[in-house]
């Protein structure tokens, strides 16, 4: 089954919203608990450089991925028709979605909100983890076959490896 882009995007978009709001309604009963909550100055600053560092994943990642990709010409921008198997593609399956999956938890503590932390970004990454093993990798395996099966028992979905790391940051 085939899911539009547009689907996904609109999926994350509602995630994300949906935690940013319930986050504030559990935080402002929570403090009206008495917790207090927060983590000032240093989670601000962690938050920042989280958005940041998921910005310049997703930005190098997608580069690679619009430069290889691409080998026929009816190919849409946002689909490939050729399987990115180097760069930073060549140590992690999934380097675009790290990018993504760490905006939730930069945005968490940019807005210093103490339950989006723990619980709703957490969820949010689980859904993009849940929607890249239901969507993203069966329609990989339909598009590229044994190849992708190939890529998939050599390449690890994510790779934390200093090495693999680097390469995020470079576009191949």
């Amino acid at each position: 089954m085939k899911v539009s882009l547009t689907f996904r995007w609109i999926m994350w978009a509602i995630f994300f919203v949906a935690g940013i709001t319930f986050s504030f309604i559990t935080d402002f009963f929570l403090r009206k608990m008495g917790f207090v909550l927060g983590f000032g100055f240093f989670g601000r600053m962690l938050g920042f450089f989280l958005l940041i560092l998921s910005v310049l994943i997703s930005r190098s990642t997608g580069k690679t991925l619009k430069k290889y990709g691409h080998k026929g010409k009816n190919t849409s921008r946002f689909d490939t028709d050729t399987l990115v198997t180097f760069g930073p593609y060549g140590c992690m399956r999934h380097p675009m979605h790290l990018g993504l999956m760490l905006m939730p938890e930069g945005v968490a503590f940019l807005l210093n909100s103490f339950s989006y932390v723990i619980i709703y970004a957490p969820v949010n990454i689980l859904i993009i983890y849940i929607m890249i093993k239901q969507i993203e990798e069966p329609e990989a395996i339909k598009k590229f076959g044994s190849t992708y099966f190939k890529y998939m028992r050599e390449v690890p979905m994510f790779n934390f490896s200093l090495s693999c790391i680097k390469k995020l940051f470079s576009v191949a």
